[in-house]
Order: structure tokens, then sequence, then C-alpha cells
């Protein structure tokens, strides 16, 4: 077979480019996946919980702002974030942003100390562990 330079060199880079596609992430920087036992959470780059709140119910928008967020701090996203696969960015009451997952804002919980502490969930039986 008789090949041209150009049409090998064009095959080549299409293989090359679905590679690097194929390599790209649907998980934003800083955002992991563990496994304790059976049950998988969302963690943040330092290890400690994700949460979501019940009273999120509206997507993209967070109902915990003020003394809440004190407590329930939200998982910041940069602003030049964009969203990844199911992780969408949520603008803040006060102009911040926030990662979201599947439409729910992802929190940490003040009282967790160390890594993939669960000390959150359940609280006022709104608060759960965030799970992928």
């Amino acid at each position: 077979m008789n090949l041209k330079p150009w049409i090998i060199a064009t095959i080549l880079c299409a293989f090359s480019l679905g590679g690097i596609a194929q390599a790209q992430s649907t998980t934003p920087p800083g955002i992991k996946t563990m496994k304790m036992g059976t049950m998988s959470m969302l963690t943040g780059a330092s290890g400690l919980t994700l949460y979501v709140f019940d009273a999120d119910t509206v997507p993209g928008k967070s109902a915990c702002n003020g003394p809440c967020a004190a407590k329930w701090p939200p998982l910041a996203a940069p602003s030049d974030a964009k969203p990844v696969g199911a992780y969408t960015i949520v603008t803040r009451d006060d102009g911040s942003t926030q990662w979201a997952y599947k439409g729910k804002p992802l929190y940490f919980f003040a009282s967790d100390k160390q890594p993939m502490d669960t000390t959150g969930d359940g609280v006022a039986g709104k608060w759960h562990v965030a799970s992928p």
C-alpha cells in the first residue's frame, strides 16, 4: 500500500488526539472519590468528607449562607473553573463560587478534623455524605 506521508500524519494525529480526549478527567482537580468499607464518598483534596444539604432544592443554588456557611464551609471553585462531567459551579449569595455534584452544592463540615471523618452525616436529618 502506497500512502502519502500527509495521510499517514493525519491518521496518526487523529489517533493521538483521541487518546488525549480519553485521558481528560470527569472530576475537577481537588475532588476525590474515596472508599470506606462498602461506602464511596466524595472528599476534598485534603481528604475531608464532602456533604450535601437537603434544603438545597433549587439546582445550582445554595441554601446554606451566612452562619450556616461558617459551620458548613462550601467547597470553593476557582473563578476560572469550568463544569466537568457531573460537576457544575454554583454562584453563592455573596458572589463566590462553589462546586456542585449533580446540581447539589458541596460542603465540608467544620467539626470534621481528620480525613474521611463523617461526623456531619445525618446532622439535623438534612446533611448527608456526598457519594458518587
